[in-house]
């Protein structure tokens, strides 16, 4: 049943013309760039009256992080008991601090339980994990889950897609030509088959035999405006698709391929790369960590600038343990 509908259809308006239906107990992210997200945050908030939970230091920063949770339970009526709310939110450990002594991640778990305690049936998160720490954006996730479960809908506005894929199932692109849902790319069953056999011979034993003076030379093209860049598989990041084209990261930069990311995947398998959700392409080397997220979802950090996240499938995890000799 339909719950709630965000619409523009102000041709004078900054943003494009769009529609956004939600139905109770849904999530949606929509991605954008932070100008775009801007634009929509100002429009939302002169067209409803719904909760949008951006300022993340409203708080009493002179009580502690208790006498902060007493006081919203109260006002709210909340029907978690304190100490629920206190475990729950991942606050038992600091409980007694004072809010100005608290890091930002506890400050923003606070936010996120007053949130929760003011029930709104419409829930407006603007970039609520942007540099938070592991335990924060586990809370966030078990809280979207709680919306859920209780009918209620919530709207995450992120400028990063690995952000979007990470919170909620369904996403949406905010650009120039409107709003589109992203399609997350499923590899195709004959691409797969294709992919797993082994040929008698590959794209770089037939560049090699045919010039036997640039055997183990290989370069990835990329396009920046105008020009075709060549990369060493060692210095790129990660390759993701999103709606239906596929780019190279490296670190906090972007360059557009003229490859599907099943055609990438072949070429670059060799070189360390492993298809480790069905819209990214990760470079093994480059992984840190694997993140465990709360309702089983998992992430890689990589050993790069901005320190990126991106998404591992539930069932790919087992298979990249074993790559790292982790079981």
């Amino acid at each position: 049943m339909e719950f709630n509908t965000i619409e523009n259809i102000d041709k004078d308006s900054q943003l494009p013309a769009f529609s956004l239906q939600l139905n109770k107990g849904e999530t949606v992210a929509i991605y954008s760039n932070a100008e775009m997200q801007e634009q929509l945050l100002k429009f939302i908030k002169g067209k409803r009256s719904t909760a949008v939970f951006e300022d993340w230091d409203a708080l009493y920063e002179r009580l502690t992080v208790a006498q902060n949770i007493k006081f919203y339970r109260k006002w709210f009526k909340c029907e978690w008991t304190f100490e629920e709310l206190l475990v729950r939110f991942q606050l038992h450990h600091c409980a007694n601090r004072r809010i100005v002594k608290c890091t930002a991640s506890e400050k923003r778990r606070v936010s996120f339980a007053k949130c929760w305690m003011a029930k709104e049936q419409l829930n407006i998160f603007t970039e609520p994990v942007h540099g938070m720490d592991v335990v924060t954006t586990n809370v966030l996730m078990e809280m979207l889950s709680w919306i859920v479960e209780e009918e209620r809908s919530a709207i995450v506005l992120v400028a990063n897609m690995e952000h979007a894929v990470l919170l909620c199932e369904k996403i949406h692109h905010l650009k120039n030509s409107g709003l589109h849902e992203v399609e997350m790319e499923e590899p195709v069953e004959e691409e797969i088959e294709a992919l797993s056999e082994a040929s008698a011979t590959t794209d770089l034993e037939k560049t090699s035999s045919a010039n036997p003076y640039i055997a183990g030379l290989y370069k990835i093209p990329a396009k920046t405006g105008d020009k075709v860049i060549l990369f060493d598989p060692t210095e790129i990041d990660y390759i993701e698709s999103q709606d239906g084209r596929v780019q190279l990261v490296l670190n906090d930069e972007y360059f557009m391929m003229d490859l599907t990311l099943v055609e990438a995947e072949k070429k670059l398998s060799m070189y360390g790369f492993y298809r480790c959700h069905r819209s990214y392409i990760v470079n093994l080397q480059k992984v840190r960590e694997i993140i465990t997220w709360s309702k089983n979802t998992y992430s890689l950090r990589l050993h790069n600038r901005p320190q990126s996240t991106i998404p591992l499938s539930r069932t790919k995890v087992q298979e990249i343990q074993q790559i790292f000799n982790l079981k």
